[in-house]
């Protein structure tokens, strides 16, 4: 018969590893705000109680990143991607559309449209990108914490990017 102690060690090892945290944060940022620090690699969602859940997450490659102030403009569950004139530029053989879910498609299993160009914080089907400079512009968090994320925060929801 197996020990309480051995249950819970195969239940820790089997947990899914989040990359959310909670720290103390002192930016002077309303609750509720997001704050991503593109040179950290990190999102913070500002609780105000002096902390924020920090998120890992992967940001624009040099010369495709963004800086400054953004609003929440849309909430989509296993959303279908339309690739951006840009991207389809750099990779022509991108289909139009990619349906939502498909294993193929960049933005996971949520998105957060942001009311700029064509960005978004998103879900993604590359979780080794996270932490790194990999997208054209857009924020990428694993699929576990773009729920998290989305079940926190609504449409007009504050965005500051910063570098």
């Amino acid at each position: 018969m197996r020990s309480l102690a051995a249950f819970a060690a195969i239940a820790i090892a089997t947990m899914p590893a989040f990359a959310r945290e909670v720290v103390p944060f002192q930016a002077g940022m309303s609750p509720g705000t997001i704050v991503i620090r593109t040179a950290e690699r990190k999102l913070y969602y500002v609780r105000g109680d002096g902390t924020a859940l920090r998120y890992r997450v992967a940001v624009g490659k040099p010369g495709k990143q963004w800086f400054g102030e953004a609003r929440i403009d849309g909430k989509y569950v296993r959303p279908a991607w339309s690739p951006p004139l840009e991207v389809k530029r750099d990779n022509p053989r991108l289909p139009d559309v990619i349906p939502g879910g498909a294993p193929n498609n960049p933005m996971g299993a949520r998105a957060l449209t942001l009311n700029l160009d064509e960005y978004a914080i998103h879900g993604t089907n590359r979780p080794s990108s996270i932490g790194t400079y990999a997208s054209y512009g857009c924020i990428r968090m694993l699929n576990e914490d773009i729920v998290d994320l989305y079940d926190q925060v609504n449409v007009g929801t504050r965005v500051v990017v910063v570098p």
